[in-house]
Order: structure tokens, then sequence, then C-alpha cells
């Protein structure tokens, strides 16, 4: 899953929890100064690790956020000024033209953010932000980049001049700022119904409670339609999911919706939905086992699901979640 910078309170129950820094960090496996980051809302975490954060701390996933409801607004006001000076950062430094040229020019090659990161031996979350306009890209990188996309340093550069030139990279830019406006609010990419796609734009909802913890899904028989996020416009196959299942705990609550978009590949960290039958799927966790292998996983009691390279087809990403 996508990730994201948001103004948190993970320090404030992690005091009142009585647990360090340590604590944390040991439990998510990364570096003291990466908790102190995650804590300021200057760096970047995935939706497990948000869920894993929650567990640690024993509080509701959506307690993690800070709103206009609380009363911690000089934490609001400090991230706000951070992502202002980045933006800035970008902006002089071109990042946005360099990055709406490299999805431009991928697309046109018909190769995927995967095989493009992969490729230039970059993660995923990475070479999106690349594209995204939000990372700085050191000369080694492009030089991978370019080999990636099966072009020369100097011909990489000269197609993307052209391409601003010729005005074709104005939109991607302004597609991208959406999205990182949306990305970039308080909440985060878990949030309310506030962040949706103008009225008229519905999307449909679907999932009733089955055994053990699965969820039955019925394409014939909805259960309400909602506004569609942002991130879904002209996602013609996209469609949510109702969170009826206790299989992750306390960590949301249960009137909260998933938004699922199935021609989105999965990858380690998402959360998705896996489809054992027609009607019948489960609510998981992806992972990645030490021979490369994804699998998924879902709590109380913990599960682990072996997927299959046949199974992967019916795993559907989880984009975007409403409490």
């Amino acid at each position: 899953m996508e990730e994201i910078i948001f103004p948190n309170q993970i320090r404030m129950y992690r005091r009142l929890r009585g647990r360090s820094m340590q604590e944390l960090a040991d439990h998510l496996g990364v570096s003291l100064s990466a908790i102190s980051k995650i804590e300021k809302g200057y760096r970047r975490v995935d939706q497990e690790q948000l869920v894993r954060v929650a567990e640690f701390l024993d509080c509701p996933l959506q307690e993690l956020f800070v709103n206009e409801q609380n009363s911690q607004q000089e934490i609001v006001q400090a991230w706000r000024r951070e992502q202002e000076r980045r933006n800035k950062i970008n902006e002089k430094s071109g990042l946005k033209t360099l990055g709406a040229g490299l999805r431009q020019i991928r697309n046109e090659k018909n190769l995927t953010l995967i095989e493009v990161a992969e490729s230039a031996d970059m993660t995923l979350s990475v070479y999106h932000r690349i594209e995204m306009g939000q990372r700085e890209v050191s000369d080694k990188e492009f030089k991978n980049i370019a080999k990636a996309i099966k072009m020369s340093p100097e011909e990489l550069r000269d197609e993307i001049k052209s391409l601003d030139e010729r005005g074709m990279l104005e939109e991607i830019i302004q597609r991208n700022d959406a999205k990182y406006k949306l990305l970039s609010t308080p909440r985060g990419a878990i949030a309310s119904f506030g962040n949706v796609a103008p009225d008229g734009m519905k999307i449909s909802v679907f999932g009733a409670a089955g055994k053990d913890g699965d969820i039955i899904v019925d394409f014939e028989e909805e259960v309400k339609k909602v506004q569609r996020p942002i991130q879904l416009y002209n996602k013609k196959d996209a469609y949510a999911i109702n969170l009826c299942t206790r299989r992750l705990g306390s960590l949301l609550p249960t009137r909260s919706v998933l938004f699922v978009d199935p021609q989105e590949v999965v990858s380690v960290g998402d959360i998705a939905v896996y489809f054992v039958s027609e009607s019948e799927a489960k609510v998981v966790s992806i992972r990645e086992d030490d021979e490369g292998r994804l699998y998924g996983i879902r709590w109380n009691p913990e599960e682990k699901i072996a997927l299959g390279n046949d199974d992967l087809q019916n795993v559907h990403k989880v984009v975007f979640i409403s409490l």
C-alpha cells in the first residue's frame, strides 16, 4: 500500500502506555531515528506499519491521527509548514516535471511501476515518490531509471524536456498535485468521507459477515452506495467492502469501508481482499517469506494464508480505507 506522511498522536499514546521509543522501534524493525521522524510526521509509513503501531499501543487505529477536533493544533501546524517547505523545494528543483515525464514515458512503453522500480534497483515506494515529484534523484538513480526504461540518460533527459515544451506534462502534474494534496491532509490515507469525489460519483459497497471472520461478497446484491474517493476516479472496476469482520481486532471500527481496486498489483505491506471462492473473501495483510513468495496473514487468531501464483489473480488491493 502506498506510504503516507501524517501528523500523529503516536508519541502521546506511547508515553501513555509507558512504552519507550526503542521498544516501538524493535516492534516495527526500524531504527530509533526512524521512530523519532515517524512521531514528528516527517517519515513515511505504510498501512501495515500503522496497524502494527496500533496493536503495540493497544489503541484504535483512527486515534493515531490528528484531526481538527483535538487540541494538538501545534502538531498540525508544524506538519503543514514542513509539507509547504518540501513542496517549495520540489517546485524549484523541477522534480514535478521530472516525475511527470517519467510517468508519461513509462506509460508509453507499457511498463508498470513495479517493473521499472525493480529494474532500477529501487523499492516501489521510492520510485513512486519520484514519479509523484516528491523525491530528489541522484545521478546514479537517474541512470538506473533510464536503463530500466531502455533509454540512455541523455535520451531520457531530452525526451522529458521535449514533453514539457509540448505541454504534455501539465495534466499529469495537476493529477499528482491533487493526489498529493489528498495524502497530505492531517487525516492521511485513512480518512473520513470528507475526501471524496463530487456529488453523483458513487461506488457500490458489498459484504456481509461470514464464518471464521470471512466476508460474503455477492456482487449482485450491493449493501449501499457511497461517494467515490478521488484516487478511484475513472476506475470502473473498483468496488468497496464493508469491514464486517473482527479478524483485524479493534484496530478499525466495524463501520469502516475498504475501497478496492482489483487492477492494482499487490505488494508487501498492502492490505488486500483475497477471494477464496466466487463469493467468499478474507481480508489479509500481504507479507513475503524468505524465498520471496507472497502470503497473507490475519489476526485474532493469527493465521498464515499461502498464496500461489494462481491465487494472486484473486487478491485485490485495498487502496483506501474510510473510517
